[in-house]
C-alpha cells in the first residue's frame, strides 16, 4: 500500500524528465543539421547592409557612435570659436620663473596698489624668495623683531586667477606652479589683457622692466653655472662697489676702468675692421690684493652683471662651456678665478711672486719678469700626479678653454677677467693678446696703499646742512678731540687715555685676546691730524711683503683706536715676518723629503 501511494507521487516527475530528455535530443539533431548547412555570405552590397542591421545590438551600437561623433564636433567647434574669440580680443603672455623677465613681471605686480587689496596670498619667509619678487608685509616691524627674525613676503597664490584694470583695460593674471621630476620647483606668470592691440603687452613689460631696473639701480646681479647643465642661474644681488673704496696702486684703477669704457664704445670701430668684438683682462698676482673687489667694482661702475664661469666645477667639460660662454649677454663681465687651476692637479696658493712666499727671500731684479726657470719650474708642478683627498682632476683641456674664448661660436661684446697666483705658469696661447689683451699685476701692499688704507679707516664723515649737501671745514683745529675712545692704549701722543683693558689687580699684564673687537664710541680726529698718524703708519710698514688684506685685516682689530693702530704695527709685523719665516722653513723641509 505504501509503496503503491509512493509511486503514484514521482510519476509526474519522472514524466517531465523524459519531456526534457526528448526536446534536448531534438535540439541536438536540429544542430547537426545546421551545422552541415554551408553558410553563405550576401552577394549585394544592399545584402550587406541588410545582414549588418539584422542584428539588433548592432543597431545600438551604430547610434551610439553617431551621437558620440556629433557631440565631439559639437565641443570642438565650440573651443574652436570660443579660442578664436579669444585670440582676436584678448592677448596672452606667458613668463616662466626660470626666465629673468618673471622677476620683472613679479616686482611689477607687488607694486601694484591693486595687490593689496587681493584676498588669496601666498605667505612666506623662506630665503628663497627674492626681494625683487615680492611684497615685504613688515615693513612697520621694529629693528629688533627685524633681526632677530625673516621677513614675510606676501606671493600671488597658485591656481589663483586675479582681476583687475590696466590702463583702461580688464585683466586677468594667473600664477601656476609645476613641480620637476629634479625637486625644483617652477612656475608660470600668465596674464591675459582684453585688447586687441599687442602694443598694451608691450607698455606693460616695459613699464614693469624699467620699474624693477630703477629699483636695483644701486645693485648688480650675479649669476653661475648650475649643476651639470649650461644654463645660467641668478645666484644674488650686491650692492654696487664704489671704485674709490679700493685702495690700489697710483693709476691701476683708472687703467682698466677707461680701457674698459673705451671698449664698450668701439663696437662699430670692431665692426669696420673685422675684429671680433672682444676684451680679455688677466689680473695676475698675490693673493689679498684686490683682484677680485676690482671687478665687482668695476661691474658697478659699468653698470653690468657678472657671470661667473667655475673652471674646476664638477662635470663641467669642454662642451658645457663652450655652451655657457655662448650664451652669456651681449655685455656683461665674465670672471674665471684662478685659471692656473684648471689644468693643475692639487694646486696650492704657496707660489712664487705671493707673500705666502717670504717676500725678503726673492731677487728684486727678477720681480715682474718672465724668467724661464721660474716657468720651467711652475710647468713641472703641473704635471703632479694627483694626492690622495684631493679633488678630482678637471675635464677642461686648454683647445677646449681656447676654443671656447675666441672660437667662431664665442660671445662678442663682454669683457672677460680672468685672475691667477701663476701667471708664469699660463700657456703662452692662453695669455696672447686677442685672448687676453690686457695683463695687469696686482703686487703687494706699497707703503702709498698702506697710507691710503689707514685714512680711509678714520676719515671723519663731511658734515652736512639742511639741504644735504656737505659742509667743508676749511679750519680745522689740530688739537680737535686728540684722544682715542675709551679702550685705547696710553701712546706717546696720547699719554691720557685709558687702557684697552684695565689691568687686574695683582697681574703683570692685561689678558691676552684675538679677533675683531667693534665700538660704539671712536674718536674725532681733524684730517690733517690723521694724515700726520697715517705717514707714520705706513713709515712702519716694509714695502710690498704684506697684502692689503692682511693689513686690512689689522687695521679692523683697531677699528675705533687709530693711536694704538699705529704703536701696534711694528709688533704686528714682526709677527708676520716671524709666521712666514716658519712656514718657508717647513715648506723647503717638506720640498727636501719629497725631493
Amino acid at each position: 500500500m505504501v509503496l503503491f501511494q509512493l509511486t503514484s507521487a514521482i510519476q509526474p516527475f519522472i514524466a517531465l524528465l523524459n519531456d526534457s530528455v526528448e526536446t534536448a535530443t531534438t535540439n541536438v539533431t536540429h544542430n547537426a543539421t545546421v551545422s552541415t548547412t554551408p553558410f553563405e555570405m550576401p552577394s549585394s552590397f544592399s545584402s550587406l547592409i541588410t545582414f549588418i542591421y539584422s542584428f539588433s545590438a548592432l543597431r545600438d551600437y551604430l547610434k551610439l557612435i553617431v551621437l558620440g561623433g556629433a557631440l565631439d564636433t559639437l565641443r570642438r567647434l565650440y573651443a574652436a570659436s570660443y579660442h578664436g574669440f579669444i585670440d582676436r580680443l584678448f592677448v596672452t603672455a606667458t613668463f616662466d620663473s626660470e626666465d629673468f623677465s618673471f622677476q620683472w613681471m613679479m616686482f611689477w605686480l607687488s607694486s601694484l596698489p591693486q595687490f593689496r587689496q587681493f584676498r588669496d596670498f601666498t605667505v612666506s619667509t623662506s630665503s628663497f624668495c627674492l626681494e625683487d619678487e615680492s611684497l615685504e608685509c613688515d615693513s612697520d616691524v621694529d629693528e629688533e623683531m627685524r633681526r632677530r627674525t625673516r621677513p614675510v613676503r606676501y606671493l600671488p597664490s597658485y591656481s589663483s586667477s586675479y582681476k583687475m584694470w590696466y590702463k583702461g583695460r580688464y585683466m586677468t593674471i594667473t600664477r601656476s606652479k609645476e613641480e620637476s621630476r629634479w625637486w625644483t620647483d617652477k612656475s608660470t606668470l600668465e596674464i591675459t589683457i582684453f585688447t586687441r592691440d599687442r602694443s598694451v603687452l608691450d607698455s606693460l613689460i616695459m613699464e614693469a622692466r624699467q620699474k624693477w631696473m630703477s629699483a636695483r639701480s644701486d645693485k648688480i646681479d650675479i649669476f653661475a653655472s648650475e649643476g651639470f647643465t649650461d644654463d645660467w642661474k641668478h645666484v644674488a644681488s650686491r650692492p654696487k662697489r664704489p671704485l674709490n673704496s679700493i685702495v690700489l696702486d697710483e693709476g691701476l684703477k683708472e687703467l682698466v676702468l677707461e680701457d674698459a669704457r673705451d671698449f664698450l664704445k668701439s663696437k662699430q670701430w670692431y665692426a669696420d675692421r673685422g675684429i671680433p668684438f672682444r676684451r680679455g683682462y688677466l689680473l695676475y698676482g698675490a693673493p689679498g690684493s684686490g683682484k677680485t673687489s676690482i671687478i665687482h667694482s668695476l661691474a658697478g661702475e659699468l653698470g653690468l652683471d657678472i657671470y661667473i664661469i667655475s673652471l674646476s666645477k664638477n662635470g663641467l667639460d669642454d662642451s658645457t662651456l663652450n655652451s655657457l660662454i655662448s650664451s652669456l649677454p651681449e655685455q656683461c663681465i665674465a670672471i674665471m678665478e684662478d685659471i692656473d687651476a684648471a689644468f693643475t692637479h692639487g694646486l696650492t696658493r704657496d707660489t712664487a711672486g705671493t707673500e705666502l712666499e717670504n717676500p725678503r727671500n726673492r731677487n728684486p731684479s727678477r720681480q715682474g719678469r718672465d724668467d724661464p726657470e721660474d716657468r720651467s719650474n711652475d710647468r713641472q708642478g703641473q704635471g703632479r700626479g694627483q694626492g690622495p683627498g684631493e679633488s678630482p682632476a678637471s675635464r677642461i683641456t686648454l683647445s677646449g678653454l681656447l676654443n671656447a674664448l675666441d672660437g667662431i661660436s664665442a660671445q662678442e661684446g663682454r669683457l672677460l677677467f680672468a685672475t691667477t697666483n701663476r701667471y708664469h705658469s699660463l700657456d703662452p696661447a692662453l695669455t696672447r693678446p686677442g685672448r687676453m689683451d690686457l695683463h695687469v699685476e696686482f703686487r703687494l701692499a706699497s707703503r702709498y696703499q698702506a697710507r691710503e688704507l689707514y685714512e680711509r679707516f678714520y676719515v671723519p664723515d663731511a658734515p652736512e646742512n639742511a639741504t644735504g649737501e656737505v659742509v667743508k671745514d676749511e679750519e680745522e683745529e689740530e688739537d680737535e678731540a686728540s684722544s682715542d675712545s675709551g679702550y685705547v692704549t696710553p701712546t706717546k701722543e696720547d699719554s691720557d687715555s685709558t687702557p684697552l683693558v684695565p689691568k687686574a689687580v695683582g697681574s703683570d699684564e692685561p689678558p691676552k685676546y684675538s679677533g675683531i673687537a667693534h665700538s660704539a664710541r671712536a674718536p674725532k680726529l681733524s684730517k690733517k691730524r690723521i694724515a700726520r698718524l697715517a705717514e707714520q703708519f705706513c713709515a712702519r710698514i716694509p714695502e710690498r711683503e704684506l697684502s692689503m688684506a692682511s693689513l686690512q685685516g689689522y687695521l679692523m682689530c683697531y677699528k675705533s683706536r687709530p693711536f694704538q693702530a699705529v704703536d701696534d704695527v711694528e709688533r704686528w709685523v714682526k709677527e708676520t715676518q716671524d709666521a712666514q719665516d716658519r712656514k718657508a722653513k717647513a715648506e723647503a723641509r717638506v720640498a727636501a723629503i719629497r725631493g
